[in-house]
């Protein structure tokens, strides 16, 4: 019964600390936009430079 308990509080303790890591991760993304165009965040694509 104790071994039992120890691994529900280690699995317990460690899947948050997983579920935040993968989740950061798979936001990340790499982005080039061609010439003349610069990428804008809250589209999220690439625009014409104006100005």
């Amino acid at each position: 019964m104790r071994i039992k308990t120890l691994l529900v509080a280690a699995a317990l303790t460690t899947a948050p600390v997983l579920a935040q890591a993968e989740c950061s991760w798979s936001k990340q993304t790499a982005m080039s936009c061609a010439q003349g165009m610069v990428y804008d965040h809250d589209s999220g694509s690439c625009v014409k430079v104006t100005g």
